[in-house]
């Protein structure tokens, strides 16, 4: 399943977000059924940013939520409030 956090970040910030947003990453990749995660900036919008992980399934991504919750605690004011968990339904190029 895929995560996508996105963040309404202001320039002047962006530097600590980075910094903070590579812990959340770690700490994310610590837990069980994470498979990558990324950070991204959009092109079009320079202040909005995504926060993308892939995991094993829904229960990993929610308990590790849970897990992560303090060191994501310093970026709450900048989230976009909207569902964030995907389930895929078809992903290219791997076998079925």
């Amino acid at each position: 399943m895929l995560a996508v956090i996105r963040y309404s970040v202001p320039e002047s910030q962006s530097q600590d977000f980075i910094k903070q947003a590579h812990v959340i990453l770690d700490t994310l990749a610590g837990e069980p059924g994470f498979q990558r995660g990324r950070l991204a900036r959009s092109v079009d919008e320079p202040n909005l940013w995504a926060l993308v992980s892939e995991w094993e399934g829904a229960g990993f991504y929610r308990r590790a939520l849970s897990a992560a919750r303090m060191a994501m605690y310093p970026l709450m004011i900048l989230m976009v409030n909207e569902p964030s968990a995907f389930e895929d339904v078809y992903v290219s190029g791997q076998e079925e």
